[in-house]
């Protein structure tokens, strides 16, 4: 038994809960997994996991041993890494997680520049916009938006995402140009969920004052696209995230309403698992992705939301 393979597939299975989910991101049949899983069993002497129709959870000895497991896996991939100094033979499996609106533009070309760097390397995106838990997930890398909350990470500040308030041209014919803050309670807004649910934007004025103005929510949804195809729709009024809607900004599909006032950009952070020292395939994707993400952002922003 190659027991160091065995200590992979081990951690993996722990890391996603699950034989099926841990199957898919080693790319191997579940049945193996299960085979090399029983044969671990076997080798040890005890039981790791326990398993029935509703629980699946470590057994004493399991949480012990994926510790070590864990170590022991990271520290051999780190030795190959360290001896070779070749990024191209670089392996190694990252697992990243990133909101939906950044799935599209912005992550896939920062992968792209990962693969001409390590293009040894496996990568696994998943696209969530509830925040994840990096460890009981098994996420190396976690694009995050927004304010951070406390949690066992840590977080490297990428840049800044600027969002726009928008409607369609043929919305604005229809209901009427908006020429002030005070105007929008008299049109359909529609949001993302957990996003002004306090029924008040905060607009930046002018003068760099902020305002909280009213806003009359007619339809939430949990993910971006449908908010985003109502208003191109000319369905009413809302708040999008710039780089993931720069095409309709740009060909005029959708346009700035009260273009003196502006909605506050979010941060945006690379959240890293809080262990130390990290491996070498952590180190060298957090420095690319701080290379390359301020030119990406750049490239799908309108003029003058560089930051």
């Amino acid at each position: 038994m190659n027991l160091l393979e065995a200590m992979r597939v081990y951690t993996r299975v722990v890391e996603r809960a699950g034989i099926s989910s841990a199957a898919r991101d080693l790319g191997i049949g579940q049945s193996a997994v299960s085979e090399r899983i029983e044969r671990l069993e076997q080798f040890l002497g005890c039981q790791l996991l326990q398993r029935s129709t509703r629980a699946f959870k470590c057994t004493p000895e399991g949480e012990i041993f994926y510790t070590h497991s864990k170590q022991v896996v990271e520290a051999a991939a780190q030795a190959v890494s360290e001896v070779s100094r070749d990024h191209a033979l670089l392996k190694g499996y990252l697992r990243i997680s990133a909101p939906h609106c950044l799935g599209e533009g912005i992550i896939p070309e920062a992968l792209r520049h990962l693969r001409d760097v390590c293009p040894s390397m496996t990568f696994d995106l998943v696209l969530e916009d509830r925040a994840l838990d990096l460890i009981s997930e098994g996420v190396d890398l976690s694009f995050r938006l927004g304010r951070l909350t406390d949690g066992s990470f840590v977080a490297c500040k990428l840049g800044q995402v600027p969002r726009m308030l928008v409607a369609a041209p043929s919305y604005l014919a229809r209901a009427g140009a908006i020429h002030g803050k005070d105007d929008l309670a008299d049109h359909p807004f529609i949001r993302i969920k957990g996003d002004f649910d306090n029924e008040l934007l905060p607009l930046v004025d002018p003068w760099g004052h902020e305002r909280a103005t009213p806003i009359r929510t007619a339809m939430t949804t949990s993910h971006w696209r449908p908010m985003y195809d109502m208003l191109r729709s000319a369905a009413g009024i809302g708040v999008v995230k710039v780089p993931a809607c720069i095409d309709s900004l740009r060909d005029g599909s959708l346009v700035p309403v009260l273009p003196g006032y502006e909605v506050r950009p979010l941060d945006l952070h690379l959240l890293i698992q809080s262990k130390h020292p990290f491996p070498l395939r952590i180190r060298l994707a957090v420095d690319e992705i701080r290379k390359c993400m301020p030119e990406i952002l750049m490239a799908r922003a309108m003029p003058g939301d560089a930051r």
